[in-house]
């Protein structure tokens, strides 16, 4: 029981969504600028390194950080970026309704072979986080990953999370805001079923094949910078956070979101009103105020935004459709480290905001 415990304590920071940031940061980050943040975040740690891309006025750049905020040469680097996969998946679920394949209003129950005398959330519901499901259900294979040092979702299987919906008893008609990467590994075999291929090869050609982005995959652990998280190509919640990308093609699918009549468009449009910004997060600019298909939006600022976290990893991706700036940010330490990814990406991305104003 004890070793359960420990596992799933571990299991809050998996796939990191949003920020777990102690009082004491917490005090000094909203007047910090992009720049102190690097700074902070860099401070005498020499194996760090992180990307910095920025898309203004149309032109795409960036630059590479080190310790100290040393600018490094603009060398391409390979970071997982975690629940970032989530937009993707969802981008896949977008394809699929456009070609009649999916309803997000229907019932997962339409797509996956499941009792018939249960209640099961919708597509929209797992895609904006208000399934009732849980942010992840404990399987014994986590335990052997814990002393392994392995990502916790490692060898869970496609069949283990079947099993485990075909076990839910969901309540409720609606259900809050929960992030869930649960909910997205189920998404991942509604996709499987409706184009009858696994995930990963379905990510991969989508990514690769139909979004031009060479260098974004399922990971394989193959890059430049190491500590990456075990896969296994039949794993279940590959869908909630097993890419690997470079800033290029960061930045790449970054401009995607900002071109107008895109595949992109209905993944930004709300689905659903959250609110689930608190105090904590707000003093920090991180509004969470509704959600589309996977993507947070900040109403407030005018952002749609999401992140992501690994073990050695955090990310994020942010952009105003309106003004078409956007903000990405690799980095190859843990979401737990300093001030997360997230912070950093928020604070350039209102900084650019206001110099074009």
């Amino acid at each position: 029981m004890l070793i359960s415990l420990i596992v799933l304590g571990v299991l809050v920071f998996a796939f990191c969504g949003f920020l777990l940031i102690t009082n004491y940061r917490l005090g000094k980050i909203p007047a910090m600028t992009f720049q102190d943040t690097l700074e902070y975040v860099t401070k005498n740690d020499s194996k760090t390194i992180i990307t910095v891309g920025i898309i203004k006025n149309g032109e795409v750049s960036y630059k590479v950080y080190g310790e100290n905020a040393k600018e490094l040469p603009a060398e391409l680097y390979v970071y997982e970026i975690g629940s970032l996969t989530k937009t993707f998946t969802a981008a896949l679920i977008n394809k699929a309704v456009k070609e009649g394949k999916i309803n997000i209003d229907d019932s997962i129950a339409k797509y996956l072979s499941l009792p018939s005398n249960k209640k099961y959330p919708t597509i929209k519901e797992l895609l904006t986080h208000t399934s009732g499901y849980k942010s992840h259900y404990f399987e014994r294979s986590m335990i052997k990953n814990f002393f392994k040092g392995r990502n916790d979702f490692y060898g869970v299987s496609k069949d283990s999370v079947l099993k485990k919906v075909c076990k839910i008893s969901l309540k409720k008609d609606d259900y809050k805001f929960n992030y869930s990467n649960f909910g997205f590994a189920v998404l991942g075999l509604v996709i499987e079923n409706v184009y009858n291929c696994d995930y990963v090869t379905l990510l991969n050609d989508f990514a690769q094949k139909e979004l031009g982005l060479s260098s974004t995959k399922i990971s394989d652990k193959s890059g430049n910078l190491g500590n990456y998280w075990d896969w296994d190509k039949n794993d279940a919640h590959l869908p909630a956070g097993a890419i690997t990308s470079n800033i290029e093609d960061m930045l790449l699918y970054a401009k995607m979101q900002l071109e107008e009549k895109s595949l992109f468009d209905d993944c930004h449009k709300s689905l659903k009103k959250v609110d689930s910004s608190n105090k904590m997060s707000k003093s920090i600019g991180v509004n969470i105020d509704e959600i589309g298909m996977s993507w947070i939006i900040d109403t407030e600022n005018n952002f749609l935004w999401h992140n992501g976290g690994t073990g050695h990893y955090n990310s994020y991706l942010g952009f105003n459709k309106k003004t078409g700036n956007g903000v990405v940010v690799l980095s190859n330490l843990s979401p737990m480290k300093k001030i997360p990814a997230t912070v950093i990406g928020i604070k350039l991305l209102k900084e650019l905001e206001e110099k074009g104003k």
